[in-house]
C-alpha cells in the first residue's frame, strides 16, 4: 500500500503553511493550541478566509458548498491545520466535520439549503454546538430524559445538557431528545435543529481543568421548535446519531496538534543544555521522544485506515476503527503530554505569558488538555466497550 501523498496534497501543506506564516501572529503557539475560545472573533475571521479559498467544506460535494476533494485531501487540511494552530476549522462543535456530512446523509432538501451553505461560508450565523449529554444520564446516552413534545406543528423541548462545547457561540444546537416516552430506551429519541436565539434557553458556563470556558450547562424550558427542525426519522435519532458520532471520532483522532508538540520538543532538546551537555544527546530522552514518533505513526496509519473504510464503502468497520483510533490517539496525546513535562521540569508548569516560560508556555495547557480529548466524542472506556461487541464479539 502507498502511503505518499500526492502532488497536489503536497503543495496544499505548504499552502497551509504559507497561510499560517500570514495570517497568524508571532506568539500563536501559546494560544493557537488550545485557546480559540478565548479568541472567537478572530477565529471566525479566519473562518471566512478558508471559507473564501475553498478549503473550509473542501471535503463536501460542490453542490453543498465544497470541492469534492478525496478524503486523503481532507485528512492533509484537517492535520495541517490543527498542526499550526488555524483556528476555526469546525465551525464551531463540529459545524464542517460531522453536522454538515450528517445532514448530507439524512437531512432534508430543505435543511441542506438552509444550513449548508451557512456551515460553509464561515459566518456567524453556521456555528453549531452538540446537546448530547445529560447531568444526569452518565456515558449511557439513551438514558437522557430532555424531552420534545409534538404540539401542532411544533415540538416543545424540556429538559437540560451538559458539556455543550461552544453553546454560548453557537447558532445552531443538534439536540438528541426523547420524543416518545414509552418506547424503548434507543427507539424514542429523535435529533432535532434549535436555534439557540429561541426563546427560554439558558446557558451557564463551565470551566475545564485547564481553566477554559469552552463547555456549558444548557437549560431548555418550552422552547418551540418547527417539525421542520427534526433531522431523518423521527424516534429514530439514536441511529442517526450514532453515524454522526463516527464522524466525530475520526475527526478527534487528529495528530496534528501532538504532532506538532513532538516537533517543538525535539527542537527544545536539540536547543537545551543541562549538566554540560544537550538533552538530546540523552539516551532516554533520545528513546521516548522516539517512542512517541513511533506512537504518532500507528495514529497516523488508524487514521488511514478509516478512510480506507469510508472509500470502499465498510461504513461497520469505518465505526469500529473510529472508535480504535479515538481512544489510541487520545491516549498518545496524553503520554506525550506527560513526556513533555518530564522534559522541561518545573518549567512545564509556567503558564503563557511568564518570562520563564519554554515553548511559549504551551505544555502546560496541552498537559491539562490531553486528558480532557479521552473524554470528548465519548469517553475511552464506551470506546472499548464498542470494540470488544462490534469487532470481537464479546458479550455486552
Amino acid at each position: 500500500m502507498d502511503f505518499s501523498f500526492s502532488e497536489q496534497e503536497e503543495a496544499l501543506k505548504k499552502e497551509i503553511a504559507e497561510f499560517a506564516k500570514q495570517e497568524l501572529p508571532p506568539d500563536w503557539l501559546s494560544l493557537g493550541l488550545f485557546f480559540e475560545e478565548q479568541h472567537f472573533d478572530f477565529a471566525l475571521t479566519i473562518s471566512q478566509k478558508l471559507a473564501a479559498k475553498g478549503w473550509l467544506t473542501m471535503h463536501w460535494p460542490k453542490e453543498y458548498g465544497g470541492m469534492a476533494s478525496p478524503p486523503t485531501t481532507n485528512l492533509v487540511f484537517n492535520e495541517e491545520t490543527s498542526y499550526w494552530g488555524i483556528p476555526g476549522v469546525g465551525m464551531g462543535a463540529g459545524g464542517t466535520s460531522w453536522v454538515g456530512p450528517s445532514l448530507q446523509v439524512f437531512g432534508t432538501e430543505e435543511q441542506k439549503k438552509k444550513y449548508l451553505p451557512l456551515i460553509a461560508s464561515g459566518s456567524a450565523d453556521g456555528v453549531w454546538c452538540t446537546g448530547y449529554s445529560e447531568p444526569d444520564a452518565g456515558s449511557d446516552l439513551a438514558n437522557l430524559s430532555t424531552t420534545a413534545v409534538k404540539v401542532g406543528d411544533e415540538y416543545v423541548i424540556n429538559g437540560g445538557k451538559i458539556w455543550n462545547s461552544l453553546s454560548h457561540r453557537a447558532r445552531w444546537n443538534w439536540l438528541l431528545a426523547r420524543t416518545d416516552p414509552n418506547a424503548p430506551r434507543h427507539r424514542g429519541l429523535s435529533l432535532i435543529i434549535v436555534d439557540m436565539k429561541s426563546p427560554g434557553i439558558s446557558i451557564r458556563p463551565l470551566y475545564d481543568v485547564a481553566g477554559f470556558h469552552v463547555v456549558n450547562q444548557t437549560f431548555f424550558d418550552d422552547v418551540h421548535v418547527p417539525v421542520t427542525n427534526l433531522v431523518g426519522e423521527e424516534n429514530r435519532g439514536w441511529y442517526h446519531v450514532m453515524m454522526s458520532l463516527n464522524f466525530e471520532r475520526g475527526g478527534v483522532a487528529n495528530i496534528g496538534v501532538p504532532r506538532r508538540i513532538l516537533d517543538e520538543l525535539v527542537k527544545y532538546a536539540k536547543e537545551t543544555n543541562y549538566g554540560g551537555k544537550h538533552l538530546a544527546k540523552d539516551p532516554l530522552i533520545q528513546h521516548r521522544l522516539a517512542n512517541a514518533a513511533v506512537e504518532l505513526e500507528v495514529c497516523r496509519m488508524l487514521g488511514l485506515k478509516i478512510i480506507w473504510a469510508e472509500v470502499t464503502e465498510q461504513m461497520a468497520t469505518a465505526a469500529v476503527d473510529a472508535s480504535i483510533a479515538k481512544f489510541f490517539v487520545s491516549e498518545a496525546g496524553v503520554r506525550l503530554a506527560n513526556l513533555g513535562m518530564q522534559i522541561l521540569g518545573p518549567y512545564g508548569q509556567l503558564t503563557p505569558g511568564s518570562k520563564w516560560a519554554k515553548l511559549q508556555g504551551c505544555l502546560q495547557a496541552n498537559y491539562l488538555a490531553s486528558y480532557i480529548m479521552c473524554v470528548a466524542g465519548g469517553v475511552n472506556e464506551v470506546q472499548r466497550n464498542i470494540v470488544s461487541q462490534m469487532a470481537l464479539g464479546l458479550p455486552r
